[in-house]
């Protein structure tokens, strides 16, 4: 039976873009990303919500969103959910759930440069990260 893991975004970007490297020295870079929902309340109340993303990128185009992207960018990003999860030094059970970007395009006009639409990031050789290989 097929499967589908996509997940597209439009929001700004709410902290500076953050590259590190892997143990075999692959550049992997993370980002938020603020998305907004407005609604009205059954009392006609305007109301808006944030939601929070954690943008992953590797390779090619981690290093171009670490080059290219700063606070307060509006982008489209495009990918797929993934849940990592890890013991933290207290014992407790941790999880966190990440967008891995296929695509990142810029949909303002800030900045000089621009991210090559379509350009798709390389995924590692094995085709996922263990967690430790993950520096952050």
């Amino acid at each position: 039976m097929a499967s589908l893991n996509k997940v597209m975004i439009i929001g700004n970007v709410g902290s500076e873009p953050e590259m590190r490297f892997t143990p075999s020295g692959k550049p992997v870079t993370s980002f938020r990303v603020a998305t907004n929902h407005s609604y009205t309340s059954p009392e006609g109340e305007k109301k808006e919500e944030t939601e929070w993303f954690t943008v992953v990128a590797w390779n090619r185009l981690a290093e171009q969103c670490n080059q290219f992207l700063n606070k307060g960018r509006l982008i489209y990003a495009e990918g797929r959910l993934r849940t990592r999860n890890w013991e933290g030094q207290d014992g407790q059970k941790h999880y966190r759930t990440e967008v891995i970007a296929s695509r990142v395009s810029f949909l303002d006009r800030k900045g000089t440069a621009s991210l090559a639409e379509g350009e798709k990031a390389e995924e590692p050789e094995t085709g996922e990260v263990e967690p430790e290989d993950i520096p952050f």
